[in-house]
């Protein structure tokens, strides 16, 4: 994989942008600290430096307009390099003494479950703002970020109508990947139809020969694919220098998070299917306004604001408001106010947080990738994470604190 060219046109503003890559001593008395922990190196980093960028824009905006309980926001970025021990290294040094009073990170749902306990230990709130798999119970956490029951329920039956039943599904080997294929079994045989099989890869895996002949043996109609990082890119390439790209078609639940399709040419990848909270060819008026906003800090050549970009942002935008509305910067205090269903109109669409569950209401759209670009073809309004509220009830058990892993059945 050429990750030097990608690292080129995507988030190449960073190095002069984003907050520096220290840890400061202690929160001064007229300043509000918020903790960053994204891979702007290592294997994650076609994920990590856009959410950066959203992450300075979304401090650097609501200094603008004054900070927070008067107070400017002071960021403190650290890269952990796709390293699992620094993630817990970092989390601790932001808890303990940057004193933040949220740190909001970690990409991987291996690293979300490093950080979660260590900031529950410092007492420090977390928001994790990706897509996952669903299940993180836990009143110190905020999930802000798509799961299964509101992406994957849309998509599989939508490519399965468009494509065929039989699906051969891949997947990264961690429990995003393996928990989401089973979603992605669930959905399939709902709709009436079958798998072929499911084949796991760990995220450093390039060589995807013998998985493409596998495939091609099993005739599915369609593939769905759950891989994620830098790595897994080649399965794409592979895949279509295989001559199979538009003989077997292929949706993702995770493709274009890194803007892969930007990195991959159209006759790698048109036709496949995505299903996100965001695109950033949303025509509403809160997108617009928040392009000309995001390309004149960026530049207008800056590459397609990613899901996980976004994610970022309307993540520090629903904390603000939970600040707001809590007046305060007490832990509990704030929980309260954000389980209460704090809501903003995001570039998005309208998102709230669902008080017992600690995760998002929000809108979903599938989209194909065409040219580059990833045109919209249908929207579903005001998603539940239905998932998760199957299993989570912090109003009714607020000292629950783990995650489940849901039976997709």
């Amino acid at each position: 994989m050429d990750r030097r060219s990608f690292i080129k046109t995507t988030g190449a503003t960073l190095a002069g942008t984003a907050a520096p890559l220290f840890p400061i001593a202690a929160m001064a008395a007229d300043e509000i600290v918020v903790g960053s922990i994204l891979d702007l190196s290592g294997g994650l980093d076609i994920y990590g430096k856009p959410m950066a960028d959203c992450m300075t824009l979304a401090v650097e905006e609501q200094n603008a307009a004054g900070g927070l309980l008067g107070k400017k926001i002071k960021l403190a970025s650290y890269d952990p390099q796709s390293n699992m021990q620094l993630y817990a290294q970092f989390a601790q040094q932001s808890a303990l003494k940057d004193k933040s009073a949220v740190v909001m990170g970690g990409i991987t749902s291996a690293s979300r479950e490093v950080i979660r306990p260590v900031l529950d230990r410092g007492k420090t709130l977390y928001f994790y703002n990706t897509q996952y798999e669903g299940g993180v119970c836990d009143r110190n956490t905020f999930c802000t970020g798509v799961t299964p029951a509101q992406t994957v329920g849309k998509l599989i039956p939508y490519a399965m109508k468009k494509w065929g039943k039989k699906v051969y599904v891949i997947a990264a080997d961690y429990n995003y990947g393996q928990i989401t294929s089973q979603w992605v079994k669930k959905f399939v045989q709902d709709n009436g139809g079958s798998v072929a099989s499911i084949d796991f890869f760990p995220l450093d895996v390039t060589n995807f020969g013998p998985t493409i002949s596998k495939i091609e043996a099993a005739k599915p109609d369609m593939i769905v694919s759950a891989l994620v990082g830098g790595a897994h890119i080649s399965f794409y390439r592979q895949w279509a220098a295989a001559g199979l790209t538009q003989k077997i078609p292929l949706a993702s639940t995770t493709f274009a998070g890194g803007n892969e399709h930007i990195v991959l040419s159209p006759a790698e990848t048109n036709g496949f299917l995505v299903s996100y909270n965001y695109f950033q060819n949303l025509d509403t008026p809160e997108n617009k306004a928040f392009k000309e906003r995001f390309y004149k800090r960026f530049g207008k050549d800056y590459p397609n604001i990613t899901e996980l970009a976004m994610g970022t942002y309307q993540g520090f935008k629903l904390w603000a408001e939970g600040v707001k509305k809590a007046g305060s910067l007490d832990r509990i205090k704030m929980i309260d106010a954000l389980e209460s269903g704090v809501s903003i109109e995001g570039p998005s669409g309208k998102v709230t947080i669902d008080g017992p569950t600690h995760h998002c209401v929000l809108n979903v759209s599938i989209a194909e990738v065409k040219d580059k670009e990833l045109k919209i073809v249908e929207t579903f309004k005001q998603q539940e994470p239905t998932d998760t509220s199957a299993v989570c009830n912090l109003k009714k058990n607020p000292r629950d604190n783990q995650q489940y892993v849901i039976k997709a059945s």
